[in-house]
């Protein structure tokens, strides 16, 4: 285990962990009933009389376990200790607590002190505590999905398919596939309508198939395909029909047998936080026969919404008037999506492998347990629920309630935005400590089983385009009109550049611990600002072959070494703009050295290693803005 020097310049202590005989130093959640062995091993030079163990409930209170003095030897003294999670939890079948490690001196206290729940300094006050994750014996995740591809879909941008598809009189469609720029508002916040198609649908889906077999994809994950009025669907009018401008139930059912046929499954996009107002359920201008809560102060959907001041005043989600937000409060409301013959069970039942919600946060913990429920009970356990979650998940607060996402009751996994953080912060500003630090906090905080179908992304249809960013150096957005940032498209330096640190995003995202989800078109260098710029046509017959090629390779190693299904995970090195790590299972190693430097580094191994992109052996010596992923070789 790395471990940082001290500003107090005192020798570090040695902490180690194990459950059940297994190392376990980089993990710090564990099921219900285990018994932690904690081992910590203190230099005698440290002073320490006395090692105790404090532990914080969430809230604050907090018990010390004296640990037992158990041997000497070389300098050192090696202290023990199990901790019960039973007792930990009391009553409870799960919980989340808070620990530290207090080194009694006689003349002061020195507390540990973690900045990434892995590594420490120690400190005379006490600081950042590790986080100790216990989840319900039972939990587990779909191991269908742990080791898998995913490939995000905008369904209306991705292909269009030959089978003609009808068109309401009120959308705007655009016939220029190739170069045709999306609606967008004259800046960022103004009112739009977003009712332009493109024309993409399930049918375009189903004959692009083996495109998305050529990539090693094994899940496809649709953005919203529910009736509604925009054509980004995210403002649902009926969640039990199909929209029929991306080709209806009957497209739906063929994609999902295709696919099944391929060895792919779909995934939905649930968005069960609010509806359109043009709706089935709120109906505010009157298309669904004047029925819904806001047509109708008598409609059964009255209760579904909460309004301030009937009807034109009603809660909303983030103050958009177009997206009045739903109160799962109301049980007939909740039942709509959770109960039997429900949203969450009639999608399962046909076929799909789950659901990603959207909003998570903002869902109450009951309607998460239930729908957590009626997916596993609909799929015989198989069926994924995965969260749009920005931060951290183990320990997320979101409207002063702590959320409990991983102990068993709600998800499976969320969409990891924190390692795109991480790999951004590495390859546009060098800082290959953070994204260890990045790594390290999130495995040691999520359950494995967690950690093993993250849903790892550099680019969704709510973010730049990842080549864009890396190219242009636009982390934080670029603040140009969007008049111009409609058409402006990379010069070839930048394109060269963003294509040079892709290739070892890419690798990052396809070689750590989960699954990698690539939005559309980003295998083939699609360009992009801020939504709707990111949302572009897919770029059929003009691809980036460069970048397509490269991950075609990433999918080809992925799925030809099953080390990277369940691998453990560890950093080995993080510094000077390089990164090092490892997955393991059993006697299997895979190595991967990102360098991100505009020279070549070396870096010794022990061992002999071959690099799974060229098949050449591995020497000690990296190239410049290059990454190899080296697969150690039998002894």
């Amino acid at each position: 285990m790395l471990t940082k020097i001290s500003k107090t310049d005192i020798p570090l202590p040695k902490i180690s962990k194990k459950v059940n005989g297994k190392n376990c130093d980089t993990k710090n959640t564990f099921s219900y009933g285990s018994i932690v062995n904690f081992t910590v091993e203190v230099p005698r030079r440290l002073g320490a009389s006395a090692v105790v163990l404090r532990f914080f409930e969430d809230g604050g209170k907090y018990t010390d376990y004296p640990l037992e003095f158990s041997d000497t030897a070389l300098g050192t003294d090696t202290y023990i200790i199990d901790i019960d999670t039973k007792l930990l939890c009391g009553k409870e079948k799960d919980g989340l607590f808070y620990y530290e490690i207090l080194f009694l001196r006689g003349y002061d206290t020195l507390f540990s002190n973690t900045y990434n729940y892995v590594d420490f300094t120690l400190e005379t006050e006490s600081a950042g505590k590790f986080i100790f994750l216990i989840y319900q014996q039972e939990f587990d995740t779909p191991k269908w999905f742990q080791g898998k591809i995913m490939y995000h879909i905008f369904v209306d941008r991705f292909c269009k398919g030959d089978k003609k598809i009808p068109c309401r009189e009120d959308a705007v469609i655009n016939e220029d596939w190739e170069n045709g720029v999306p609606q967008f508002a004259k800046k960022n916040g103004d009112s739009l309508s977003n009712n332009m198609f493109f024309g993409g649908n399930l049918w375009g889906i189903i004959d692009k198939l083996d495109y998305l077999k050529s990539l090693g994809v094994g899940v496809i994950y649709l953005s919203p395909i529910f009736e509604a009025y925009s054509n980004h669907k995210y403002d649902t009018g009926n969640y039990f029909k199909i929209d029929e401008m991306f080709g209806g139930e009957e497209a739906f059912v063929q994609l999902i047998d295709k696919a099944e046929q391929k060895g792919m499954k779909i995934i939905l996009d649930g968005v069960f936080n609010h509806t359109g107002d043009d709706s089935l359920y709120f109906d505010r201008y009157g298309k669904y026969g004047n029925i819904g809560a806001y047509s109708d102060p008598n409609s059964m959907f009255r209760n579904w919404f909460k309004f301030k001041r009937y009807p034109d005043e009603y809660e909303t989600w983030w103050g958009i008037r177009i997206l009045p937000k739903l109160n799962h409060m109301c049980e007939e409301c909740r039942n709509y999506f959770v109960g039997v013959g429900g949203v969450a069970e009639k999608y399962i039942n046909m076929g799909i492998g789950g659901w990603r919600l959207d909003v998570a946060d903002e869902l109450p913990d009951s309607f998460l347990d239930e729908f957590r429920l009626s997916v596993k009970k609909a799929s015989g356990g198989d069926g994924i629920v995965i969260g749009e979650v920005w931060e951290n998940a183990a320990e997320k607060i979101a409207y002063g309630s702590r959320r409990r996402y991983f102990r068993g009751d709600q998800l499976d996994s969320v969409m990891n935005y924190p390692l795109r953080n991480g790999i951004l912060s590495f390859l546009l500003y060098g800082d290959a400590e953070f994204l260890a630090d990045t790594l390290k906090s999130v495995y040691a905080s999520y359950p494995k089983c967690v950690c093993d179908c993250l849903m790892n992304l550099l680019g969704t249809h709510d973010t730049e385009r990842i080549l864009t960013v890396l190219g242009e150096k636009c982390l934080d957005g670029s603040d140009e009109e969007n008049e111009v940032l409609a058409t402006k498209r990379m010069d070839k330096e930048h394109l060269a550049v963003g294509i040079r640190l892709l290739k070892l995003a890419a690798t990052i995202q396809y070689t750590v611990y989960g699954v990698p989800s690539v939005f559309y078109g980003d295998e083939v260098g699609l360009q992009g600002y801020h939504d709707p710029f990111c949302r572009m046509p897919f770029p059929w017959g003009r691809e980036n072959t460069e970048i397509l090629e490269y991950y075609r390779t990433l999918g080809k190693i992925r799925n030809e070494n099953d080390i990277f299904v369940d691998g453990d995970f560890c950093v080995e090195y993080s510094s000077n703009k390089m990164l090092v790590y490892s997955r393991q299972k059993g006697e299997k190693k895979v190595v991967v050295i990102i360098n991100a430097n505009d020279i070549p580094q070396n870096f010794d191994l022990n061992g002999k290693y071959v690099d799974l992109f060229s098949g050449e052996k591995y020497f000690g010596k990296v190239d410049a803005y290059s990454s190899l992923i080296l697969k150690q070789e039998d002894t």
